[in-house]
């Protein structure tokens, strides 16, 4: 076994050989460009049409699809340093996490959507239409909701609720849309929620409301006669058709939701004795969410189909099929369909589907083609919003090979260095095993000094990294909370496209994976679309240069599910328009994130009775401590000011230049300990 040597850390003069260095030939072919990034992360295959790399090396945004001109692109860079920036400069001064949202974006999904159902009628001959409803519980931000009402007014586009909140939401917002547009009433009723959608028609809102379980009918009958109010009812069919992955779990006969073939049979029987089976009207399935093949939907629509035909036979005033959610983004890139992450269809190959499964069974039945309304939520927003945070700082697990202390004594360093030399792995992986076992021995038993053994794991790193054992992949902490932002990536392992959205003319010198800043050990993206475990990403500059990273694809679900774990509030928000003006873009609307003061609000604590508690222990103890009345004054408005603002900034880490401090709220903050700085040189206020 190599014999260790203790020595005097002022004698050592120790030669440690360089590391490898690339030939200056190598460096000079190994060039890089935006289109060897967009094919590295994919971009191309999930990003179409909107999102690409630009010549200048950052992510732009085409915010009307393959529709968009060459000058209405969007540079994120450029818009993120807008928002960034301090208001005394021209930007917005908001703090990072920040999600941008495109309404420009969600237009235009809603446009493709309903040209693909407008083609696939046309061009099959059918002869109802398409009419679509967006379930506000995939973004139930309020602007999204009005943009999505506003811009489909045209198609009749309409709502899906599941709750008392959303109905009222959906209610309210379809009092500017179309008349026409369907307010779809799913999930779990009581007295109240039927009221509401019975009230809906009394208001002139074309509201359905869905059975669920076969109890609620007995509930619809009885307030129906009591409001005066002729409803119009749906039900949702337990199909025997559905997908063996992830989100295949809500569907098939063992779903959450739905009736069996017996339970419709004595639905329809019981509004037969009641007279009102014509008001059955909507025919409802769900076979699941990320539908992967056209096949897999093709058989669930036809059997749909037929079960909507049986339903006119027996009598009901049959007039909609709702194919419910399913249409599935490619998150991936892929396009293969073989996993939740992708689809192996369009949004025209889709509707072709869909029309022509409808069309088929119908025909062959005699039936009244149907209007065709789907629930498509992740295929209409998850695009048009993207998440931006910052890698703040890395992990570098290399210790300094200058600070060595000890070595193997004479021929045994020889020998390793000899194999270092020779690429013999095997003889150099044998050597660093044995050198650390010593060394942890020597270590427990108080042998050797904590700088001694940092100093062999230097040795031990050179040496793995001389022959290409070592593990390259750093850690980059990010200014993020993945529970708040990205709650299906720890929930259910939802992968998200996650790409820096500038640097991509370099070549990225090293692999990593994400953590977040929450105390736990689940904060951490250490899975990335591809199969991959490590993402590729660029050094940090040491001058303090700002990294940015982009989310996409998580406009669906990911707000609405967010958490407050450590009590990291929502991010910052901002809504951005194409503009023809010189920057390229307006932005309509910025809403700092969630403060400290309102998240602990949202916990039952009051943070202005905090406020007060902490500014009178302040006084106390600058009261003990004695010293000139004038001083103390001093010291206590500047405690008062830094305690003021911490209760108003956004939780989450803030650089110095963003919190802009006074002189004097710094000293007091330096004072009281809030202040550090990490190993990259930014000066953060502790939360």
């Amino acid at each position: 076994m190599p014999a260790l040597a203790c020595v005097d850390s002022y004698a050592a003069d120790v030669f440690i050989p360089p590391s490898p260095q690339p030939s200056s030939t190598a460096a000079a072919v190994d060039t890089w460009s935006p289109c060897l990034s967009s094919s590295l992360y994919r971009i191309d295959g999930w990003g179409a049409p909107y999102f690409f790399a630009n010549s200048s090396g950052n992510i732009s945004v085409r915010p009307h699809g393959s529709n968009t001109l060459p000058h209405q692109d969007i540079d994120l860079l450029k818009l993120v340093t807008k928002v960034t920036d301090p208001k005394q400069t021209g930007g917005l001064g908001l703090q990072l996490p920040v999600i941008v949202r495109f309404p420009d974006v969600l237009k235009n999904r809603l446009e493709c959507l309903q040209s693909a159902f407008d083609f696939a009628v046309q061009s099959q001959g059918y002869e109802s239409h398409y009419q679509g409803v967006y379930p506000v519980k995939c973004n139930q931000d309020r602007f999204v909701v009005e943009d999505i009402v506003r811009f489909g007014s045209q198609f009749r586009f309409g709502l899906e609720a599941g709750s008392k909140p959303e109905i009222l939401l959906a209610m309210s917002c379809l009092c500017k849309g179309n008349n026409e547009a369907f307010l779809i009433c799913n999930g779990f009723k009581d007295a109240e929620y039927v009221s509401l959608a019975l009230m809906g028609r009394k208001l002139a809102l074309n509201t359905v409301i869905v059975l669920e379980q076969e109890e609620e009918l007995d509930l619809v009958i009885d307030l129906s006669h009591k409001m005066n109010a002729r409803p119009v009812i749906g039900l949702r069919a337990k199909l025997r058709t559905k997908h063996s992955g992830h989100f295949g779990s809500t569907s098939g006969e063992k779903g959450k939701f739905g009736l069996t073939t017996t339970q419709i049979v004595r639905v329809v029987r019981k509004l037969s004795e009641a007279c009102m089976l014509d008001c059955l009207q909507l025919l409802h399935f769900h076979i699941g969410s990320q539908i992967p093949s056209t096949s897999l939907l093709s058989d669930g629509v036809s059997e749909a189909a037929q079960l909507y035909c049986e339903l006119v036979r027996l009598g009901a005033n049959m007039k909609v099929i709702d194919i419910g959610g399913g249409l599935g983004i490619d998150y991936d890139g892929s396009k293969s369909g073989e996993s939740d992450l992708s689809v192996a269809y369009t949004l025209e190959e889709y509707a072709e589907a869909v029309v022509a499964s409808v069309r088929f069974v119908c025909e062959r039945r005699s039936v009244k083609h149907p209007v065709i309304c789907s629930e498509s939520g992740r295929a209409i927003v998850s695009h048009h919003s993207v998440l931006i945070f910052e890698a703040v700082s890395t992990v570098n697990h290399q210790a300094d090979r200058d600070d060595i202390q000890f070595l193997l004594e004479g021929d045994d360093y020889e020998e390793m260095y000899s194999a270092v030399m020779r690429g013999d792995q095997e003889r150099c992986l044998l050597y660093v095993d044995k050198l650390k076992q010593r060394c942890v021995e020597g270590f427990k038993d108080g042998v050797l000094s904590i700088e001694q053994l940092a100093s062999v794991d230097g040795l031990c790193e050179w040496v793995l990294k001389a022959i290409g054992g070592s593990d390259p992949v750093q850690t980059y902490n990010i200014n993020l909370s993945v529970f708040t932002s990205v709650p299906d990536l720890w929930g259910i392992e939802q992968l998200f496209p996650i790409v820096p959205i500038h640097k991509l003319d370099q070549r990225p010198g090293t692999r990593g994976v994400l953590s977040d800043l929450t105390c736990d050990s689940d904060g951490k993206i250490d899975k990335f679309i591809g199969g991959e475990s490590t993402l590729p990403l660029h050094e940090l500059e040491s001058g303090g240069g700002r990294y940015f990273l982009g989310m996409f694809l998580g406009g669906a679900y990911e707000e609405a599910l967010g958490g407050v774990h450590n009590l990291f509030g929502g991010p910052s928000v901002v809504r951005v328009l194409q503009s023809d003006g010189p920057h390229g873009f307006a932005v309509t609307r910025a809403v700092p994130g969630q403060s400290s003061a309102d998240v602990l609000r949202g916990m039952q604590h009051e943070p202005e009775m905090m406020f007060e508690t902490l500014k009178h222990r302040a006084e106390e103890v600058m009261h003990t401590k004695g010293g000139g009345e004038g001083e103390d004054v001093d010291e206590f408005g500047n405690v008062a000011a830094c305690l003021d603002r911490s209760f108003h900034n956004m939780p989450y880490l803030a650089t110095e230049e963003v919190l802009s401090m006074s002189n004097s709220l710094s000293d007091a903050v330096s004072n009281l300990g809030f202040y550090y700085c990490d190993e990259d040189g930014f000066d953060y206020l502790s939360a």
